[in-house]
């Protein structure tokens, strides 16, 4: 099993940035796809990005929301996920999630392939 803790949300007014941390315990987290997800109270979680594990090496995926703005990296030394968030627009409002998927599967952008989660970090952007 792995463990997952995120850290570093916070307020930030609209076109700021932030750096989102995702720290893995129990397991190395280059054994899993990462993903980042997103929600607010009464919706759906919604997928942000992922990093992905293929035969040849990392690949990274956006939702259209926050591609150009947003970028999803690993670093397997620290055993952690990043999420830096730049140019952000209170749209971006919401509890962001970290999960890990040691399948590493095609349908990154469904939650339902992620076997571990979070607690989430909570973002707030002001106009």
């Amino acid at each position: 099993q792995v463990q997952l803790v995120e850290s570093g949300g916070g307020s930030v007014q609209a076109g700021g940035s932030l750096r989102l941390s995702c720290v893995a315990s129990g397991r190395p987290l280059r054994q899993y796809s990462m993903g980042w997800f997103r929600q607010i109270p009464g919706k759906e979680r919604e997928f942000v990005a992922a990093i992905r594990r293929t035969w040849s090496g990392d690949s990274s995926y956006y939702t259209d929301d926050v591609t150009g703005r947003f970028t999803i990296s690993r670093d397997n030394g620290k055993n952690t996920v990043y999420l830096q968030m730049s140019s952000v627009k209170p749209e971006d409002t919401a509890v962001y999630y970290c999960a890990a998927d040691g399948y590493h599967s095609a349908s990154y952008s469904s939650p339902r392939v992620y076997d571990y989660w979070g607690q989430g970090t909570q973002v707030t952007v002001s106009s």
